[in-house]
Parts: structure tokens; C-alpha cells; sequence
């Protein structure tokens, strides 16, 4: 089947779909107004008016003539008017978009427009200066604090110390670097991190071996005879990207395994998982979402944490 037969059959599974949609909200509607008329409507052999409609069961039980009050009827007129209303204004039946042509993502830029336009110079004011110097104004850092507490801290924590797989900011242990300008680059452009599984090459014994080696590195006891055998497999699959001595490669973001700092968890179990299933971790972009001047703030807020600022 070629690309036009495929884009037909989308566009003829789309206007199926969109119609359906029309009918059932349309018809759901109209069902609504007739039940309440057919339930309105007066039966042959009730009372016009009086106490009772007529009806009775068991000799003497009587059913009472007493009607909804009217304004709780036109309650439900006025809703389903509303509704139409509404679905002729705004998308709601299927692919039309309604006369006025709103979507989510048009009011979203609009509040962003007036956001930029209300707070953009408060932001602009600080773009120009260095984050060394940003670090001695208080209230650049408060700003910068406020961003991170909305934008960062549902990964890092509200007070920056990170979790499993989410580094803590406040320490002096950096995967891509510490310095202002990697920072900014990080949140900017965000990072991907990938950690190969080694399972299928190193088997369940090589496992074992390069975990004791690694364990070893952070000057932590393992078994002398794994260590060994695991420092060749080092040498082999890991020192590409963690250097002959474990102490990582920022240009890579490969953490240095000889200190005391673990981003996943330094029990031998995490590290023989690692190891052996690997790991994607991934810092996303914020260029497009807080623009350069925030994350100008953003940036100068996190320098400042590992930095004795804060």
C-alpha cells in the first residue's frame, strides 16, 4: 500500500470517527430533550388537576399530583441551550473547531505572550550579568530559587539533594561539569545519558567480577579474587568512558566511580543491576520553555547551591 492509499484511508478513518462523534453528542442532546418532554407529557386518565393524577394501586394507593416546579424543568432546557451553544463556539464535535477557532495550544501562547510581556523585563534586567556575580544578589537568587522550586524540583527535590537516578545539586560531584556555563548549557539543551547493558557480554561471572572491582574503587572491601578478574573487564568495556581510573569522563556525563557519590545507589546489588541492565537517563530541554534569561536566573540559583551561596 503506498503513502496516498495510507493518507485516503487516515483521512476517510478520521472523518468516520469525527462523524460519529457529531451523531452521538448531537443525538445524546436531542434524547435528552425528548425524555424530559415524554416525561412531561399527560397520560390518558390522569386528573387535570387536583391532589392525585388518578392513578391507584392496591384499592387505595393513591399517587400524588404534584409536578416538578417549572423553573427546575427550564433548568434543563437552559442547559442543553447552553450546551449547543457552547459546541458551536468551541471544538467539541469532532474535527470542527468551532466558530471561534480556539485551541489549547492558541490560549496557551496568548498567557504566554502577556506573562512575557508583564514579567520579561524583570528577567531581562539580570541577563547581562555573570552568574559569579548574580550569586551575591539576593534577590537574583530568589528568583532563581522560585524557578527551580516550580520547574525542577518535582526531579531534584525542593531543597536540590536529588534521588535515585536524579543528581543531588548541592554537592560538588557534577557528570557534565560545574562551572556556570555547563550548567546553563545542561538546562538550555538538555542531557541524555545512556549506560549499555554488558548481561549478554560479561555473563552472570563477569557481573559479579566488574561490580567487585567497581565496589573496590570507592576504596570499600570485595572479594581480592573478583576484583582482579573484574579490573580486566574494566579495562575492557568500561574504561572508554570511565577512564582507565574510574574517575569519569564530564565530556561523556560517565560519573566517577572512585568517590563516595552514587546516582542510582551504592549497595553492590544496584551496581551489579546497572551493570548489567544499564541505564537511560534524560535531563529535557528548557531553551523553548523558560527562554535564556530565566534559565540565565535558573542557572545562577543552582551554581550557587554546590558553591556555599546557599
Amino acid at each position: 500500500m503506498n503513502e496516498a492509499n495510507l493518507a485516503q484511508d487516515f483521512a476517510f478513518t478520521s472523518e468516520f470517527w469525527s462523524g460519529w462523534i457529531i451523531v452521538l453528542t448531537l443525538g445524546n442532546i436531542f434524547a435528552c430533550w425528548w425524555l424530559i418532554r415524554w416525561t412531561a407529557k399527560r397520560r390518558a386518565g390522569e386528573a387535570a388537576e387536583g391532589d392525585t393524577t388518578g392513578h391507584t394501586w392496591d384499592e387505595t394507593l393513591a399517587e400524588y399530583n404534584n409536578p416538578m416546579p417549572r423553573w427546575w424543568l427550564w433548568m434543563f432546557y437552559i442547559t442543553m441551550i447552553f450546551g449547543l451553544g457552547y459546541l458551536v463556539l468551541y471544538p467539541g464535535l469532532g474535527s470542527f473547531r468551532g466558530v471561534l477557532n480556539w485551541t489549547h495550544q492558541n490560549a496557551y501562547a496568548k498567557e504566554m505572550e502577556a506573562a512575557d510581556a508583564k514579567f520579561g523585563p524583570l528577567f531581562a534586567q539580570y541577563a547581562t550579568k555573570p552568574v559569579e556575580q548574580l550569586v551575591l544578589d539576593p534577590r537574583a537568587l530568589r528568583i532563581g530559587e522560585r524557578l527551580f522550586v516550580n520547574y525542577c524540583a518535582s526531579c531534584h527535590g525542593s531543597d536540590a539533594g536529588g534521588a535515585p537516578g536524579f543528581p543531588n545539586l548541592r554537592d560538588t560531584d557534577w557528570l557534565y561539569g560545574g562551572n556556570p556555563e555547563t550548567i546553563t548549557t545542561t538546562i538550555l539543551d538538555g542531557r541524555s545519558g545512556v549506560m549499555p547493558a554488558w548481561k549478554a557480554v560479561l555473563g552472570d561471572q563477569g557481573i559479579k567480577e566488574v561490580t567487585a572491582y567497581v565496589v573496590s574503587l570507592s576504596g570499600r572491601d570485595a572479594d581480592t579474587s573478583l576484583v582482579t578478574a573484574g579490573k580486566q573487564h574494566f579495562a575492557t568495556y568500561c574504561a572508554a568512558c570511565h577512564g582507565a581510573d574510574g574517575k569519569g569522563n564530564p565530556a561523556l556525563g560517565a560519573p566517577n566511580l572512585t568517590d563516595k557519590t552514587w546516582l542510582y545507589g551504592a549497595s553492590a546489588g544496584v551496581i551489579a543491576k546497572t551493570i548489567a541492565n544499564g541505564r537511560n537517563g534524560h535531563m529535557p530541554a528548557h531553551r523553548n520553555f523558560l527562554g535564556e534569561d530565566k534559565v540565565h536566573l535558573l542557572a545562577t540559583y543552582v551554581y550557587s547551591l554546590s558553591n556555599g551561596k546557599r
